[in-house]
């Protein structure tokens, strides 16, 4: 099945940043350093998380790395004072050895993790640290309605194929992945409760993730019907609480390696 490069709109994923806030700052709790000199945030994305780095380690050299064009825009107009490249994550090399790679929600989109995290590790300067944190919902039903509502409708055709992004390894593999290479791993997962509010909340919230690669292979015209078939789609599996709460369960999966 095939995987577009989702045109990203920081505004729509940025309107549910405090809760896409709170596991990246779960994350930044845990990793054991206290003053790091050179520290990327791979996949940066608008670059609030970049800020939330440099504000914990401000004597560092800040880099955000990210794909999106659109999102690098709003990252340099947000953090001035840091540093934001372009690049492919395989193909991204640091010009120094980091203390700190820190990623955010973002390593979910690509496929080949064991290749990709072993090589992450390897970049790291001795005694670094590698921090990851990637949503496993890819067997939820925020997903996988997705997929269902692609598959119907008079979008089938145009859809045939896509899919968001793909599904990641257990978190037993990330442990024999990476532990022969470092000197201290920690990985759990955590749920949170997602408190959404407004109307269509699930709907929105996809919509500035990843419900991306469908709608930007939608024309103007269909995109809305889309959004609505889906919305109408997950509402039994994720209903108003009388409150008019919508509550989302996302599942989240953490690890920290240091490396040897």
């Amino acid at each position: 099945m095939a995987r577009t490069a989702a045109v990203w709109n920081p505004a729509q994923y940025l309107r549910f940043a405090g809760e896409r806030l709170r596991p990246a700052l779960d994350l930044l709790a845990q990793i054991p350093l206290d003053a790091p000199a050179h520290v990327v945030d791979l996949g940066c994305g608008p670059g609030n998380v970049t800020a939330m780095l440099k504000q914990r380690f401000p004597a560092a050299d800040v880099i955000g790395v990210d794909g999106s064009a659109e999102m690098l825009e709003k990252a340099r107009a947000t953090v001035p004072d840091c540093r934001f490249e372009q690049a492919d994550f395989f193909q991204w090399q640091p010009a120094a050895a980091p203390d700190l790679i820190y990623s955010n929600a973002a390593l979910h989109w690509v496929d080949r993790h064991e290749v990709l995290f072993p090589r992450l590790l390897s970049c790291l300067a001795p005694g670094g640290v590698l921090a990851i944190q990637m949503p496993t919902m890819h067997d939820t039903p925020l997903r996988r309605m997705q997929l269902k509502v692609a598959a119907s409708g008079p979008w089938a055709e145009q859809l045939s194929g896509i899919v968001s992004a793909p599904d990641i390894l257990a978190a037993t593999d990330y442990w024999d992945l990476l532990r022969p290479h470092a000197a201290s791993l920690e990985i759990w997962q955590t749920t949170y409760m997602h408190a959404l509010s407004g109307e269509n909340a699930v709907l929105e919230w996809a919509s500035g993730s990843s419900l991306r690669p469908f709608l930007d292979r939608l024309p103007d015209g269909q995109k809305e019907a889309f959004r609505q078939a889906y919305a109408e789609a997950v509402r039994p599996h994720y209903p108003r609480r009388p409150d008019g709460t919508t509550i989302l369960p996302f599942q989240r999966l953490f690890l920290v390696a240091e490396k040897a």
